[in-house]
C-alpha cells in the first residue's frame, strides 16, 4: 500500500484506518480511478485519501476524525454530477457512499420507501415497481447515479411538471453533520409542521452542510398506461398554446412536456446514428428555411385507466389538429414508438461523439421568455464566435432549457466567452444559472447572476454555523 501523505494529515489517516479498518481506507495513489473524477469534464484529481464507510455510524466516525484534525471531506455518490461537486483535491478526503446501498423498508400503508443514500436510482425505481408503486424521479444516469447524490443536487429530470423536483419526493432523511453528529429524522408523514423542516437544509446543498445517509421517499401509484405524442409547431406561440392545452386537457396525467428547437431537431434526427424522425415523409421536418417548423414538442401522459386513457388522449390530440392549434402530430402506437420518440429527445447523450468536448448548459427561465432568449443567445454566440454552433432543448413545461455549443477547428472550446453570453442573458431575463444540475465548482463564479447578495450572505451564515471549520465540500456552491 502506498502511504505517502502530508505530515499534517497523517494522524487523521491513521485514525481513519484504526476506526474503519484498512480495507475501508485508500491512500494517495491507491485511491481508485473512479473516485478521482465526475462527469464535469474538468479532469481527474488526486485525493489525499478515500474512505468507504459501511453504514451511517462509519460516516459519523469519519467526519468526527476529519473534523478533529481539520481535514476536508468531499462526499461522493455515483459521481455522475456535471458541475464538479464530487471532485476531491490533493488535501481532501473523498468519502464514498458506495457501500451504503439497499432498500431498508417499503411501507405500503404510508406509501414510503426508506433507502440508503448510495443506492442507484434505478434500483430504487425497480424496487418501487415490484412493490406496486412508482418512483417518478428519472434521469439519464439512472443506472449509476446514487439517490443521495440526486437529493444533494435536488435533481429534476423528465417528470418535474407533474411530480416536482427531487425535494418534493422526500418526507424524511438522516444526515451526518460536519462534527460527526447524526441527525435522524426518518419522517413518513406528509403533514408534519413541528418546527423547522430540517431536511431542506441538506437537499440541494451539495454536501456542504451535511452528508445524507438515509432517505424516506414518497411513492406514487403505478401508472396503468403511458401515452406519448410528438407535435410539430409553427412557432413558439404555438408551443405556449399547446402547453396550455396540455395542462387543461390532460390535467394531472400530464407528465412530460419537452421542447426541441429546430437546430436541436436537425442535429438529433439527421446526425445522430439510430435516431428516427417521427415526421418522416413530412418535408417541413427536413427543411432549414423559413418553411421549416419552428419547434417540436414531446408530450407524455401517465394514466390510471388503461381502457379509457388512450382513447381520451387520441381525442385530445385530434382536437388540436382539427382546430389548427398544431399543424402536425404523431401518437405512439407501441412501446417501440415511445422509445423512438424519446430517442429524439435523448439523442443529446450522443452529441459527444459528434462534438467532442462540447459545452453544455442547464439554465432556468420564465417560460414566456425562452424563445426570445434562445434567439438572442444563438445570435450572440454565432456573431462573437465564428463557426460556433449552438442547439437548444429542454423541459419547457417546468422552466428548464438546456444548451449545447461547439466550435470546430479550435484547440479548446471558448468556455469563458460562451459562459459570458449564456449567463449574462440569464441574469438579464431573471433566470437561474442552474435549473437541475447544481453549482459545484463550475458555476460558483456565476451564482450571483441568479442569487441576490442577501441570499448569498444567508447561505454563508448557514454554512458558518453548521460547518465552522469549513471541512464539508469546501469551495463548492458558495
Amino acid at each position: 500500500m502506498t502511504t505517502s501523505t502530508s505530515d499534517s494529515a497523517l494522524p487523521a489517516i491513521q485514525a481513519l484506518q484504526a476506526e474503519l479498518g484498512p480495507g475501508a481506507v485508500f491512500i494517495a495513489a491507491d485511491v481508485p480511478a473512479r473516485n478521482r473524477n465526475d462527469y464535469s469534464g474538468i479532469g481527474p484529481t488526486a485525493p489525499l485519501a478515500m474512505v468507504r464507510p459501511a453504514d451511517t455510524a462509519g460516516v459519523a466516525v469519519a467526519l468526527r476524525i476529519c473534523h478533529t484534525h481539520g481535514v476536508a471531506v468531499v462526499p461522493q455518490g455515483g459521481l455522475t454530477g456535471l458541475c464538479g461537486g464530487g471532485r476531491a483535491g490533493a488535501h481532501e478526503v473523498a468519502l464514498s457512499l458506495e457501500r451504503l446501498v439497499g432498500i431498508q423498508e417499503i411501507d405500503t400503508a404510508s406509501a414510503t420507501m426508506t433507502v440508503l443514500a448510495g443506492t442507484p436510482l434505478e434500483v430504487v425505481q425497480k424496487a418501487a415497481a415490484e412493490a406496486g408503486f412508482f418512483c417518478p424521479l428519472d434521469l439519464g444516469a439512472r443506472g449509476s447515479c446514487a439517490i443521495g447524490g440526486n437529493l444533494s443536487t435536488n435533481a429534476g429530470g423528465n417528470r418535474v411538471i407533474r411530480y416536482g423536483m427531487a425535494r418534493d419526493m422526500v418526507l424524511g432523511l438522516e444526515a451526518v453533520l460536519a462534527d460527526g453528529t447524526v441527525m435522524t429524522s426518518l419522517n413518513k408523514m406528509i403533514k408534519n409542521n413541528a418546527g423547522f423542516d430540517l431536511k431542506h437544509l441538506f437537499i440541494g446543498s451539495e454536501g456542504t452542510l451535511g452528508i445524507i445517509t438515509r432517505i424516506v421517499l414518497r411513492l406514487f401509484p403505478k401508472p396503468a398506461s403511458t401515452m406519448v405524442a410528438m407535435f410539430a409547431a409553427d412557432d413558439y406561440a404555438t408551443v405556449l398554446k399547446l402547453l396550455s392545452a396540455a395542462r387543461n386537457g390532460l390535467g394531472p396525467t400530464l407528465s412530460a412536456f419537452e421542447v426541441m428547437w429546430p437546430d436541436y431537431w436537425a442535429m438529433a434526427t439527421r446526425r445522430v446514428r439510430g435516431v428516427r424522425n417521427p415526421f418522416a415523409g413530412d418535408p417541413r421536418s427536413e427543411k432549414d428555411d423559413a418553411d421549416a417548423y419552428g419547434a417540436y414538442v414531446l408530450v407524455e401522459a401517465l394514466g390510471t385507466d388503461a381502457a379509457q386513457d388512450a382513447p381520451r388522449f387520441q381525442a385530445w390530440l385530434e382536437g388540436l389538429l382539427e382546430d389548427g392549434t398544431v399543424p402536425n402530430a404523431v401518437v405512439s402506437q407501441s412501446l417501440a414508438d415511445e422509445k423512438a420518440f424519446w430517442g429524439v429527445r435523448d439523442a443529446c447523450a450522443e452529441f459527444h461523439q459528434l462534438w467532442p468536448g462540447h459545452l453544455a448548459f442547464d439554465i432556468g427561465l420564465p417560460v414566456t421568455a425562452m424563445d426570445d432568449y434562445a434567439r438572442r443567445c444563438k445570435a450572440a454566440i454565432t456573431a462573437q464566435l465564428p463557426g460556433c454552433e449552438a442547439v437548444f432543448y429542454g423541459h419547457i413545461g417546468d422552466g428548464n432549457v438546456h444548451i449545447v455549443t461547439y466550435q470546430s477547428g479550435v484547440p479548446a472550446q471558448p468556455k469563458d466567452a460562451v459562459e459570458e453570453i449564456v449567463y449574462g442573458l440569464v441574469r438579464e431575463y431573471g433566470g437561474t444559472v442552474s435549473a437541475e444540475h447544481g453549482i459545484g465548482t463550475l458555476k460558483r463564479r456565476w451564482l450571483a447572476h441568479a442569487r441576490s447578495p442577501e441570499q448569498i450572505a444567508l447561505m454563508r451564515t448557514l454554512k458558518a454555523a453548521m460547518d465552522p471549520k469549513n471541512i464539508l465540500n469546501p469551495g463548492k456552491v458558495i
